[in-house]
């Protein structure tokens, strides 16, 4: 089953950026995850403000496959850059309207 990534960044700052986006555009795709967006327009139209520099959303062919990308060797130092380097939410979700 497929799960989405979402997460949004803002940068605290931009040291780790030139490091981190080469490796995890190679690791997303190891993993057999694709970016659908990342992007730095977008808009909040409901709720309490949650500002962020950027939103991201990824697709990943299953749960194991995204878990294995963040528990990637060669990923957990530049996650751990990022997670330094700025104010970050990600949330996994799973494909599935469960109210259908």
């Amino acid at each position: 089953m497929k799960y989405y990534s979402v997460l949004d960044v803002t940068p605290t700052t931009d040291s780790w950026i030139p490091d981190y986006l080469p490796i995890a555009n190679r690791l997303v795709v190891k993993h057999g995850g694709k970016y659908l967006a990342r992007t730095t327009s977008h808009e909040q139209v409901e709720g309490d403000k949650n500002d962020a520099g950027l939103r991201i959303v990824l697709e990943w062919p299953s749960k194991a496959a995204a878990i294995a990308f963040m528990n990637d060797p060669e990923y957990k130092p530049h996650l751990q850059a990022r997670t330094e380097g700025s104010t970050s939410h990600h949330y996994l979700i799973k494909a599935v309207d469960e109210f259908a």
